[in-house]
């Protein structure tokens, strides 16, 4: 099925997640003789845009800020101009969440990935070792994103095993308080149904690396083969980009679909929030040692070392929190001079504090 042949009526808008609330923010444009619509693909300074009347191509020109956290993406409801040739994007809505990552430049850019976004659907396979640490990686931006997340765990038909597989679920399910882990396997079909409830309600984003097993889970949500699917290598369990783009589908139980080519770096973008809702339960044990700023590494009184030696807390997981803070930290203070004055500051106390206590332990030295 390609973008051209979704169907044009009244409530094609609708379908694609439009409500009261969208059409009160859209109603000054309306008012310019602008058509609203939701991107449903965006390449080359160009973007597909269904609107009430079927799918049309717009320029994205009127909307390329310099801020690349401010561009057109998929997800975006959009003012279109329809009245020349060729049609414009005029503006968009005032986004309800965004999933951002920080992208591999040295310039430390945010790329905005989807907009408008219910649910994030983390794709991780089964094909290959579990990566827990990069599965909090994506929780911490799923959060942060201001959508709820959803763990769905691929090709579970490689797991036979009931035993085994449900401890793959708990080792997923420990990394992922609070979020649902779902073992999915498009080509048994199970727990689809499932998943097809869940994403019904609104629209989800469908997350992973490559060779995750995203455009075959979103054929069977789908119902038919929409997105190609390659092959994933032997030797590694990795794809190749099946994806190229991000596409807006709309599923036939309701509810839409973003598909996204596979992420080989997934770096965080001012998320301290959400990696703290990944790691709810170490700040939890946190806000109860004795003292307020504990860095949890040798200080007395700290509940999160003692949760880690009656292990309550495995250690990994404190290791990872550490990890995504310091990163988030990096990202932030090259940003913002204030920050990046603090952490100085911090380092040079932390360094005197150990000097410090080096001395101490030395004892005098002889004159």
């Amino acid at each position: 099925m390609s973008l051209a042949s979704v169907p044009s009526s009244s409530h094609t808008l609708s379908a694609h997640g439009w409500d009261s609330a969208w059409e009160a923010a859209f109603a000054p444009y309306a008012a310019q003789g602008l058509v609203p619509g939701r991107v449903v693909r965006v390449d080359r300074g160009q973007c597909d845009v269904v609107t009430a009347d079927g799918v049309v191509r717009a320029d994205t020109a009127f909307v390329t800020p310099h801020d690349p956290l401010r561009v057109i993406c998929t997800g975006d409801w959009a003012a279109v101009e329809t009245s020349g040739n060729p049609r414009y994007v005029r503006t968009y809505l005032p986004r309800r969440t965004a999933f951002v990552r920080s992208t591999s430049s040295q310039r430390s850019e945010g790329q905005i990935l989807a907009a408008n976004v219910d649910h994030a659907i983390i794709a991780v396979p089964l094909s290959v070792e579990l990566d827990l640490g990069r599965v909090e990686r994506f929780l911490a931006l799923a959060w942060e994103s201001g959508a709820q997340p959803l763990v769905v765990l691929t090709k579970a038909d490689l797991v036979p095993d009931p035993v085994g597989l449900s401890y793959l679920v708990q080792d997923v399910e420990t990394a992922a308080p609070g979020v649902q882990v779902l073992p999915v396997s498009a080509t048994s079909g199970e727990g689809v149904e499932v998943l097809a409830a869940v994403v019904a309600g609104g629209t989800s984003v469908l997350l992973g690396t490559s060779g995750a097993g995203k455009s075959t889970l979103a054929n069977a949500l789908l119902g038919e083969d929409v997105m190609t699917v390659q092959a994933t290598r032997d030797v590694d369990g990795k794809g190749r980009h099946t994806t190229t783009t991000r596409n807006l589908l709309a599923l036939p139980g309701g509810g839409v679909l973003i598909d996204t080519p596979g992420l080989r770096g997934v770096g965080l973008w001012d998320a301290e929030t959400g990696v703290g809702q990944v790691f709810s339960e170490i700040e939890e044990l946190a806000a109860r040692c004795r003292f307020h700023d504990c860095a949890h590494g040798a200080e007395p009184g700290c509940a999160v070392l003692a949760a880690i030696e009656d292990g309550s807390l495995p250690e990994r997981r404190l290791d990872s929190y550490r990890k995504l803070l310091r990163e988030n930290q990096r990202i932030v203070a090259k940003t913002d001079a204030r920050l990046r004055t603090e952490i100085l500051k911090d380092w040079k106390r932390k360094s005197a504090a150990g000097r410090a206590a080096l001395e101490a332990k030395r004892g005098p030295r002889a004159r």
